[in-house]
C-alpha cells in the first residue's frame, strides 16, 4: 500500500473509532441522563402510555392514574383531596414535570426502578401491560385532615409539620394556602398553562412548600436551643437569670424588652422559659457565646442538607457579628431563620432523648402486585444533647405548656411545648405565631410544629399561644385518637 492510501486508511480508521466512541458515550454513558431529561418527549409519551403506580397513606389513595381517551396520552394523574396532600405528593404533569414524592420516587412509580427489573422482564415475556409500582407514605390521614382544616377554616397562611420522634416518620405536612395538583395534569397544553400561570401569580404563593422550603424567624421557640446551650455550659433549671422588664443591648442605646414590657414572673431558668422572658435569654446567649449557640443549633440540624426525600431548606443563625446581634439571636430574632420542618425536628429531638432522627415520608415501596420492595429504616443523624439535658428541657417545656393560653388543651394528656411570637420586619410587621410541642410528655409519640403567618386573624395582638397552640393541640389530639 502506498503512502497516500495508508494515510487515508488510517484517517478512516480513526473516524470509525471516534464514531464508535461517540455512540458508546451517547448510548451507554449518557443513556440514563438523556432518558430522564425532561425535554425527552419520547420517554414522556412512553410513561404516559402505561399506568403509573399509586401513592398511598394508610390504605387511602392519594394519587392514581386513570385511563383517558387521547391520541398522545393514555393515562392522566388524579389526586383525591389534592390540596390537602399537595405538599407531600407534589404533582405529575406532562408539560411541567413533577415535584414532591412524584419526582423523588419517579422510577418506582413509572416502573423503571432497578428493583423492578425482574417484573419488567416477566411482562416482556408474557406480553403483560407494564405498570408502575406504588409508594406507601408515613402520613397519618386523620392528622393531615385536622391540620389542613385547622389552618384553612380561618383563611390562615402557614404550615403544620408532625413527626414521630423515635423514627423520624412524617405524620403530617400541610401548607395553607395550598393548590390542587389536578389542575396541572390535563392533556390540554393551553388549559394547563393558564392554570400554571394563575397558581404562580396567586396571592399567598400557594405552590410554595412552606413546610420545607420557606424560612421564618422562629421567635421564642428558638429559646429551646438557647436553653440547651445554657444547660451544656453549666446552667441548671434552678440557675438564677435576668428578670428585668427590659435591658439595653450591648454597645448601644437600644432597649430589649420582655413581651408587654413586663418584669419576668420568676428569676430561674425554668421560670424564664415558662414565661418566655426575652431579657433572660438574651443575656444567656451573651454569656454562652456565639460559637456555643451556633454549635448547639447545628447539633439539632441547623445548616444541614436534609433530604426527606424532598430537599429541606437550610435553617441558619446568621452572622451574629456583634454582641447586640448575639443577644437578639438568643431570642430567635435578628437573622435567625428556620423551616417548620426544622422546628418540628427540634421538638422531636428533645422528645427523643436528644437523638436527631432523619425525617422521612416514604414508609415503603411496592411492586405492581403490591409485593414490598423496600421499607423505611429509621436513621439517626446525631446526638444533639445528652438524655439528661433533653429531660431537663422536657420538664421546663411542661411548665411552659401549663403557662400557655389558647384553646384545645387535652384533659389527661401532658404536653411539653414552647410558643413563639416572631417579629419579621415586613410591611405592617404583624407577628408570626409559632407552637412546637410533643406528647405524651413522658413517652412521646408525636412532635409538632405550627406556624401561622402575619398575625392570622388577630393582627398586631397575635401570639403563638393564641394562634398556633390551638392548632397544634388539635393535631396532637387527632394523632393520639388514631394511635399516632
Amino acid at each position: 500500500m502506498n503512502k497516500p492510501l495508508r494515510r487515508v486508511a488510517l484517517a478512516m480508521m480513526a473516524m470509525v473509532l471516534l464514531l464508535m466512541g461517540n455512540m458508546t458515550y451517547v448510548q451507554v454513558i449518557k443513556a440514563d441522563e438523556y432518558r430522564d431529561d425532561s425535554r425527552n418527549t419520547r420517554t414522556q409519551l412512553e410513561e404516559f402510555s402505561r399506568e403509573r403506580g399509586q401513592i398511598i397513606a394508610s390504605g387511602q389513595s392519594l394519587a392514581t392514574s386513570q385511563p383517558i381517551e387521547n391520541d398522545r396520552y393514555k393515562f392522566q394523574r388524579n389526586y383525591p383531596n389534592g390540596p390537602m396532600y399537595a405538599p407531600v405528593t407534589g404533582f405529575y404533569s406532562f408539560f411541567y414535570g413533577s415535584n414532591g414524592v412524584e419526582r423523588a420516587n419517579d422510577k418506582i412509580l413509572n416502573g423503571t426502578d432497578d428493583s423492578m427489573a425482574f417484573g419488567r422482564l416477566s411482562d416482556m415475556i408474557t406480553g403483560s401491560t407494564p405498570r408502575g409500582g406504588s409508594v406507601e407514605l408515613t402520613i397519618n390521614p386523620e392528622m393531615q385532615q385536622v391540620a389542613y382544616e385547622q389552618l384553612t377554616k380561618k383563611g390562615y397562611q402557614g404550615s403544620v409539620v408532625a413527626l414521630n420522634p423515635s423514627t423520624g416518620e412524617i405524620l403530617s405536612m400541610v401548607n395553607a394556602p395550598s393548590y390542587d395538583p389536578n389542575l396541572l395534569t390535563g392533556p390540554d397544553n393551553n388549559q394547563v398553562a393558564e392554570q400554571w400561570e394563575a397558581l404562580n401569580s396567586a396571592e399567598g404563593n400557594p405552590m410554595a412548600n412552606r413546610a420545607v422550603s420557606e424560612i421564618y424567624p422562629p421567635g421564642s421557640t428558638f429559646k429551646l436551643i438557647t436553653t440547651a446551650a445554657a444547660l451544656e455550659s453549666g446552667y441548671n433549671p434552678s440557675s438564677k437569670v435576668q428578670d428585668a422588664a427590659s435591658i439595653t443591648l450591648p454597645n448601644s442605646s437600644t432597649p430589649l424588652p420582655n413581651y408587654g414590657g413586663k418584669k419576668c414572673s420568676g428569676n430561674t431558668l425554668t421560670e424564664a422559659l415558662a414565661h418566655s422572658c426575652n431579657t433572660a435569654f438574651a443575656e444567656i446567649a451573651g454569656k454562652v457565646g456565639a460559637d456555643k449557640l451556633r454549635e448547639t443549633a447545628a447539633s439539632f440540624g441547623f445548616g444541614q442538607d436534609i433530604q426527606m426525600p424532598m430537599s429541606v431548606a437550610k435553617s441558619d443563625l446568621g452572622p451574629m457579628s456583634d454582641p447586640a446581634a448575639l443577644y437578639q439571636s438568643g431570642i430567635g430574632q435578628r437573622d435567625v431563620r428556620v423551616t417548620p420542618m426544622q422546628n418540628a425536628m427540634m421538638a422531636a429531638t428533645i422528645a427523643n432523648g436528644g437523638k436527631v432522627m432523619k425525617p422521612q415520608v416514604v414508609a415503603s415501596t411496592k411492586a405492581p402486585d403490591m409485593e414490598e420492595l423496600d421499607s423505611l429504616r429509621p436513621e439517626e443523624l446525631s446526638q444533639a444533647v445528652s438524655p439528661d439535658v433533653a429531660g431537663k428541657i422536657r420538664d421546663m417545656m411542661i411548665k411552659s405548656e401549663q403557662n400557655t393560653k389558647g384553646s384545645g388543651k387535652i384533659t389527661g394528656i401532658e404536653i411539653a411545648s414552647k410558643t413563639g411570637t416572631a417579629q419579621h420586619g415586613d410591611p405592617g410587621d404583624k407577628p408570626h405565631g409559632w407552637y412546637v410541642a410533643f406528647a405524651p410528655a413522658a413517652n412521646p409519640t408525636i412532635a409538632v410544629a405550627v406556624i401561622v403567618e402575619n398575625g392570622g386573624d388577630e393582627g398586631d395582638e397575635a401570639t403563638g399561644g393564641s394562634l398556633a397552640a390551638p392548632i397544634g393541640r388539635e393535631v396532637i389530639r387527632a394523632g393520639l385518637r388514631g394511635g399516632g
